[in-house]
């Protein structure tokens, strides 16, 4: 389970903000991402460390910030002999992107809702109950990945459970380097669990429904 990626599609995206009332088409390039969150046995397996709130080998790991996500993702790419995607230089307040590299990485948000839909146009790729832990179901807790329904490309947990750090900076002219997070998590309304929503939060944030997927870009 911690390591299944699936591939995902070549193809056309468009993403919308409702607070600026803005939508913009992204072409998204095929790319492969992890079937499930990354769980606490496989970020424990990695770093070494076990920094969720609640315990669980196949819980997804959260209480893990932006930077604790891109780290994971270099560590995972040195452990697997592939070359890490990202440049963290101590200090700094964003990392570079190498995006030859044939590493692990987050997903972008143009990525992470072309992954999310799965072909598909509506708010959501299935009944809510069945494709996600949120408010409604979750019984104000976490639950281990891979519980309720895929979508169409086998992926799990998109929507609710834990919220999903993605790779872009959220609105840098009104929130600095905030990022970007998607899909909501297990304390959110439904309203929040949607293909669409975005959120952002300060690259240092860490909380219980935050955590993070990787990707791989697929080799020209």
């Amino acid at each position: 389970m911690n390591d299944d990626m699936v591939d995902v599609p070549a193809g056309p995206v468009t993403l919308s903000d409702r607070r600026t009332q803005r939508s913009w088409a992204v072409e998204v390039a095929s790319f492969r991402m992890s079937a499930f969150p990354v769980t606490q046995e496989w970020y424990a397996q990695v770093t070494g460390e076990r920094p969720s709130t609640a315990r669980g080998e196949l819980l997804p790991v959260e209480g893990v910030s932006w930077w604790d996500a891109i780290r994971f993702c270099n560590a995972l790419s040195r452990r697997e002999g592939l070359t890490p995607a990202y440049a963290v230089r101590p200090g700094a307040e964003t990392a570079g992107w190498d995006t030859t590299a044939d590493g692990y990485r987050l997903p972008t948000e143009a990525e992470w809702e072309h992954a999310c839909r799965a072909g598909g146009t509506g708010p959501r790729y299935g009944p809510l109950d069945e494709i996600a832990w949120y408010r409604g179901n979750a019984d104000d807790r976490v639950h281990p990945v891979g519980g309720k329904q895929p979508n169409a490309w086998g992926l799990y947990d998109m929507l609710g459970n834990v919220w999903d750090w993605c790779w872009d900076i959220y609105d840098p002219e009104v929130y600095g380097t905030y990022r970007v997070l998607r899909g909501g998590g297990w304390s959110d309304e439904h309203w929040s669990c949607r293909a669409s929503v975005r959120r952002r939060s300060h690259p240092t944030f860490r909380i219980d429904d935050v955590g993070f997927r990787v990707a791989r870009s697929t080799p020209a």
